[in-house]
């Protein structure tokens, strides 16, 4: 570790080199470099993009979000995101524009329900930019890691790319439709560019060169990450870069440099992105509840409220504290099992780590990701909060954790006992938590080994309602015997790579052999990932209604129903969005003027969708065929309402499809 000169960076002036330090050799793209990417390639091919057509889309966010590209190219408004017709002022348009290109792209002329192939192929159309995403952070964390830290022979870049691409919140948190990985690929890259902006325009202290005309332009590169990065999920973009560069400047003292960034340039080119949607968005988005349109809908209401708890429609949780930190140690497994010994190795380092006169990019790197970090989840401790909403810092605390261990392997003959002991444990509890882990699939395989494989998964399940299903496991709760028999072969996958990989692992640190023993957990997470996949298809008829809208297409083709009928969704839209979308079709809404759909329906020109019970009873019979979806919640609810007036078309884990008259003879 080269030694910390105690001159600030802004010791001459704002464009004096940085203080000087022992020189490395730049690092230069070699052969081996690029053949180390086809490792993280290969990952992300069998894990990402293997995963991008199934299961259908799921209810939701998932089919919500899909919806709104989806209008876009129905309706020609890129400006105005609307949902099942009804306007959706919530999100910034980005990663829907991005969507919409690739339903047009990939995606055949709808309506998308009428065949598997049709279903497969705009599924991957949306999910698809999803696994792009994650690429692009896997690229982005070796790209930096390999100039933060030259030292570890490229291991630390392999290691980000490899630690990113299997770690259990980065798979789970891409299964559905939102905007918060690309969210965190771009305030990554705008940090990343940040820290390029402030390097002078000739070999900095660190000896790592940069052009003269790279100097010039990666502070505009900043300048229009960021302001994507607005585009894709709001001001928490702004509060979250100006933030951590704000603490890092003055931390370093190098406030001095600001210039560098050309802050009144950049933000003409920031400006001239990120306005223009919002200014118009504003405009054409006039008189909603009580007056208030887009602006005060998006920015008091989205922002201000939603950060307080107050938002309107107040449906948002807030996770426990306790469940909010600890949980971060289950997105990041099996990485975060390596936390104490790089905990233990950055105590060590502290003095160095949190020097006021970092002067190396390496120093620059570790605090700049450092003070990222801890902002975000201090505000998401703070504010309201869903699980995925710490996305963001899943790639700086993976690059540091990558880091710390490429380091502690390059010095493994020298290594101390405390941190030799540090990283035994961590090889210990991923055998032993390995070997509980396949015990236990092991009893749920042996224990269903006599019951029958129901594809439907949904009607075995126990709903014990485990945290109200706001939690991304919350179904895991709900295994029964019979259930786990529908789940045999992604459990014995799972249960052959638990008993196998980690012992592997724990026998080839033993023998000192550090990066096959990483390899063989990265190996295993693989697998593992997959066997979720597997698993999450199985769990689609309970999780998706895409069958519902395969039912109407094939009662429409066979003409036992006509194609001019009423679809009406019992609740929330959220129950059930993959209808219409697959459809392609508006839908009606009975009591479902709530969450998303509430603040677009006070819009004067709202779509007439939203039905009560009284309206429902009333118009049941009459007129066009109605074809009724109806939640597992509100079941009894519509046994109630309607009797024996019903007439049921399919049920499937606890939903149910109904008509108002019997179905005409094929």
């Amino acid at each position: 570790m080269s030694a910390i000169h105690p001159t600030p960076l802004h010791a001459n002036s704002p464009s004096a080199p940085l203080p000087s330090s022992p020189r490395l050799r730049p690092p230069t793209p070699t052969l081996r470099s690029r053949l180390l990417l086809l490792i993280p390639f290969s990952l992300w091919l069998i894990i990402f993009v293997s995963a991008a057509a199934t299961p259908p889309l799921l209810d939701d966010a998932d089919s919500t979000h899909a919806q709104a590209a989806q209008s876009m190219l129905a309706t020609g408004d890129w400006v105005t995101l609307h949902v099942n017709g009804v306007r959706y002022l919530e999100k910034p348009p980005l990663p829907y524009w991005i969507t919409a290109i690739s339903l047009k792209l990939f995606a055949p002329a709808p309506p998308y329900a009428a065949r598997a192939q049709a279903v497969r192929s705009s599924t991957f159309a949306v999910h698809f930019h999803l696994a792009l995403t994650v690429l692009g952070l896997a690229l982005l964390g070796f790209a930096w890691a390999r100039r933060a830290f030259p030292s570890t022979n490229q291991h630390a870049a392999l290691y980000t790319a490899i630690f990113l691409l299997t770690s259990a919140g980065v798979f789970l948190f891409t299964r559905v439709f939102i905007p918060d990985a690309l969210l965190s690929l771009l305030l990554a890259f705008t940090l990343y560019a940040f820290l390029r902006s402030l390097q002078p325009p000739r070999e900095p202290a660190s000896g790592l060169r940069q052009s003269p005309l790279a100097s010039r332009v990666w502070p505009y590169i900043m300048w229009l990450s960021l302001a994507l990065a607005v585009l894709t999920k709001g001001l928490v973009a702004i509060a979250f870069v100006f933030g951590t560069a704000i603490i890092f400047l003055y931390w370093t003292r190098s406030y001095p440099l600001w210039r560098r960034l050309r802050p009144f340039t950049g933000f003409l080119l920031f400006f001239a992105v990120a306005a223009p949607w919002h200014i118009l968005a504003g405009l054409r988005n006039t008189g909603g509840a009580n007056g208030h349109g887009f602006f005060w809908f998006y920015f008091i209401n989205e922002h201000v409220l939603r950060f307080l708890g107050r938002r309107i429609p107040r449906d948002y949780n807030k996770l426990p504290g306790y469940l909010y930190w600890s949980l971060h140690l289950v997105w990041l497994f099996p990485w975060s099992l390596f936390a104490p010994a790089a905990l233990i190795a950055a105590w060590r380092r502290r003095a160095e780590l949190l020097s006021r006169t970092a002067d190396s990019f390496r120093s620059q790197t570790i605090l700049l990701l450092l003070i990222f970090s801890a902002l975000v989840l201090v505000f998401f401790s703070i504010s309201t909060n869903q699980e995925y909403y710490t996305f963001p810092v899943y790639l700086p605390l993976l690059m540091l954790l990558a880091a710390a261990l490429a380091s502690m392997e390059s010095a493994a003959p020298s290594l101390d006992p405390t941190l030799r002991r540090a990283l035994n444990f961590a090889f210990a509890a991923y055998a032993t938590l390995g070997l509980g882990i396949a015990i236990a699939l092991a009893y749920g395989l042996w224990s269903s080994r006599n019951l029958p494989f129901v594809p439907d998964i949904g009607d075995l399940l126990a709903h014990r309602d485990v945290g109200g299903y706001t939690l991304s496991m919350s179904h895991f709760f709900d295994l029964t015997g019979p259930s786990f028999a529908a789940l045999r072969l992604p459990a014995a996958l799972a249960m052959a790579a638990f008993l196998i990989g980690p012992a592997i692992a724990w026998i080839l640190h033993s023998r000192g052999r550090f990066r096959p023993a990483i390899f063989t957990i990265a190996a295993t997470s693989t697998v593992f990932l997959v066997a979720a996949h597997i698993a999450l298809v199985r769990f689609n008829p309970m999780l998706s209604s895409v069958n519902f809208a395969r039912t109407i297409f094939k009662l429409e083709r066979s003409g036992q129903i006509s194609s001019n009928n009423i679809v009406l969704l019992f609740g929330d839209q959220a129950f059930g969005s993959s209808i219409p979308f697959y459809l392609d079709r508006r839908v009606d809404l009975v009591n479902g003027r709530t969450t998303s759909m509430y603040f677009g329906s006070t819009f004067p020109d709202a779509p007439p969708i939203f039905l009560t019970s009284a309206d429902l009873l009333s118009q049941w019979g009459r007129g066009p065929r109605k074809l009724l979806f109806v939640p597992m919640d509100h079941r009894a609810e519509v046994d109630q309402l309607l009797g024996n007036r019903q007439f049921i078309l399919q049920q499937t884990s606890g939903k149910a499809l109904v008509t108002d008259r019997p179905l005409r003879q094929p």
